[in-house]
């Protein structure tokens, strides 16, 4: 096995994925941006869920929100429903895993809040069942797919957006949408901070 060859596919193959993307995603992550910023801006908060590595996207996503990105500014309102050990083993043991995101967001989300919905497949059932929940509450969801959306991108409403990546290889989905949380959090300081170029 040529690992050197190997290891420069894999940069290849994922700088071309981006490229392949960036038609299909520039205009729903700039209406996403205007979304969260206008969530922000009015006093709402920005709920984030995944698994696995989409845990780590929802979490990392908030981190910046809260923290900053490459801007300074006042933290920004956003939770990562991923985060606390004894509201996913306790939702998880009395209702079921399927319902571990959707019970944070009835008891957190209020209407004028958002959805960040992150799942590579767009079929996670936990994810599915936060976005219902979602809109049961009044929230607006942007949701972070590929492989053409799945049940998520069938479940959105005419004021959500879908970043779907044109991908159906996970790493390649996962490695665009940690570019897409980049876009996102860039947009909104921008969008906050008046910021033109």
């Amino acid at each position: 096995m040529d690992l050197i060859a190997r290891i420069h596919r894999h940069f290849s193959d994922s700088a071309q994925a981006k490229l392949d993307a960036v038609e299909a995603l520039a205009a729903p992550l700039a209406g996403a941006v205007e979304l969260m910023a206008a969530t922000l801006l009015g006093n709402g908060r920005i709920l984030a869920c995944g698994n696995g590595g989409s845990a780590a996207d929802a979490q990392h996503f908030a981190a910046e929100l809260v923290g900053r990105f490459e801007m300074e500014r006042q933290g920004l309102a956003a939770i990562a429903l991923t985060t606390d050990s004894s509201i996913l083993t306790a939702v998880s043991n009395d209702y079921g895993f399927d319902e571990v995101f959707a019970r944070q967001v009835r008891a957190l989300g209020r209407s004028g809040d958002l959805l960040l919905a992150i799942s590579t497949s767009g079929n996670s059932p936990n994810v599915v069942g936060a976005v219902r929940a979602a809109h049961d509450n009044g929230l607006s969801v942007v949701a972070l797919t590929g492989r053409g959306g799945g049940e998520i991108g069938r479940m959105l409403r005419d004021f959500d957006v879908h970043l779907c990546v044109p991908s159906e290889r996970t790493a390649r989905i996962q490695e665009i949408h940690t570019l897409a949380i980049h876009c996102l959090c860039d947009g909104i300081d921008c969008f906050l901070l008046g910021v033109e170029e």
